[in-house]
This record gives structure tokens, C-alpha cells and sequence, in this order.
């Protein structure tokens, strides 16, 4: 009996192959010149060089520097999201660590290994350029965001999150935090957004001061400092979420 394809996708054009390979080589050629130069030293004219390419045939994949540079940072959010990933893959059953630590190992892992990268990401801004409002790096982001709070909240019910100890913000914080759209870190309650961007803040600072060079004091150690700190971290937030009956006693009637 013949096999019904109907539906299977058409093959892709030699054109449209062709063009996907030079994508890729052009976004290698940018990353190996933000490697040896740093990102502010990105340039189409250099990078076209550095492929035997003109100017002017670059154009033809991406019309601007800014379009590089979109697609670069894409690449890199998602290339970070397959490192936490592929960390959290990776961890054996039962996990010897809390796999929110699991995850932010790999985080750290990925940045130290590409600090030039990590810059492009969270470094200063490249003069003039300007991320494109909820594009593609809008979604690379809510990627990497989704994997770290389903990893900091699991086993969480939304009650005990939403009953989670936010006495120290205003009412007017909470209020918006309740107004972001139900996605990313919009997708919890307003209480458990707060500790996730105080999550956030600690494990991010700590990979930050250490791409930078300001904890090369502590020497081969770095890595234990941040496995302790995140323990810690997810302790105290841990703490901050009350038990099953508590949240129901919380929530009322």
C-alpha cells in the first residue's frame, strides 16, 4: 500500500539551502570576530572579509549591522538555554544537587566558557543598536527564563506561590507585576514573580562579577563559591513559600 506524504513538508530548495549554510557561516564569522575583539568591534565590512565576501553580497542575508547583531544575540540566548538544558539532561537520578543549582551551573558554566558572548548578551549596549520589541530575542529570553522558574518552583502548587511572603513590596508592585502578560515570568502570581527576580539577581550578579574579573581573588574556587551561594539562595527562597495548609489559610475562605 502506497505511503500517504500529503502532508510531510516539501524538500527545501537548493536557493533556500544554500542560503541557510551562508546564514550559519555568517553568524560563525561574527561570533569568532566578538571572540578575538569583543562585541563593540563588530562589523559587517569585517566580517565579510574575513569570509572572502564583499559588502555588498552580505547585504543580500542581512540588510544592516543591527540585523546581525538581532540574529547573533538569538543565536547566543539559545545557544545559553541548550547549555542550562543540556546541564538539567545531564543530571543523574536522584540528583546529587537541587536542580535549580543544576540549572545555574550550566548557566555559569556557558559564560565563563564564552565571556565575549555573555558581554553581547549583558553587556553594555552596542551604541545605536536597539533590540526589536517583542521579536525574536524577546522569545529567546522568556525561553531562558521559563527554564530557571519551572526549576526554582517545582513541586510549588500556584497557591503556595501566591501566598509566598511579599510584605516587603508595595501594593502598587504587586499590582503590576499582576498586570504582565501571562507569559515568561508573567505566567506566575505576583509574589512568586518578585522572588524570581530576586533569584535572578543573585545568581546572574555572581556569573556577572565573575566574567568581569571581580571575584579572581578567590581563586581556583569560584565555581564552589557559586554552588554554595545558589544552595543558599534557593533555601531562602524556599523558606518564603508556605506549606499547603498555610497557603490555604492565607487564601481565605
Amino acid at each position: 500500500m502506497p505511503v500517504d506524504d500529503s502532508s510531510a513538508p516539501a524538500p527545501r530548495s537548493l536557493r533556500e539551502r544554500r542560503r541557510t549554510t551562508a546564514v550559519r557561516e555568517i553568524l560563525a564569522a561574527a561570533e569568532q570576530q566578538i571572540d578575538q575583539q569583543g562585541p563593540a568591534a563588530l562589523s559587517l565590512r569585517a566580517v565579510a572579509r574575513g569570509l572572502g565576501m564583499t559588502v555588498q553580497a552580505l547585504y543580500h542575508y542581512f540588510p544592516n549591522r543591527d540585523a546581525l547583531v538581532t540574529a547573533l544575540i538569538v543565536k547566543e540566548y539559545e545557544d545559553l538555554a541548550d547549555a542550562v538544558q543540556a546541564a538539567l539532561d545531564g543530571a543523574p537520578d536522584p540528583a546529587d544537587l537541587p536542580r535549580l543549582v543544576v540549572a545555574a551551573e550550566g548557566y555559569r558554566r556557558w559564560a565563563v566558557t564564552h565571556p565575549e558572548r555573555f558581554q553581547l548578551l549583558f553587556g553594555t549596549p552596542l551604541r545605536g543598536y536597539a533590540a526589536p520589541a517583542e521579536g525574536d530575542t524577546t522569545r529567546a529570553v522568556r525561553r531562558m527564563a521559563t527554564l530557571f522558574h519551572r526549576e526554582l518552583f517545582h513541586g510549588f502548587s500556584r497557591d503556595r506561590l501566591a501566598a509566598a511572603d511579599a510584605s516587603a513590596l508595595s501594593a502598587g508592585l504587586l499590582a503590576h507585576l499582576g498586570d504582565l502578560p501571562p507569559v515568561g515570568p508573567g505566567e506566575l502570581p505576583p509574589a512568586a514573580i518578585a522572588l524570581f527576580l530576586g533569584a535572578w539577581g543573585r545568581l546572574h550578579g555572581m556569573v556577572v562579577l565573575e566574567v568581569f574579573g571581580h571575584t579572581s581573588f578567590v581563586g581556583d574556587h569560584q565555581a564552589e563559591v557559586f554552588r554554595v551561594t545558589m544552595r543558599g539562595m534557593l533555601a531562602d527562597i524556599h523558606r518564603r513559600i508556605p506549606a499547603d495548609g498555610a497557603a490555604a489559610d492565607a487564601a481565605g475562605p
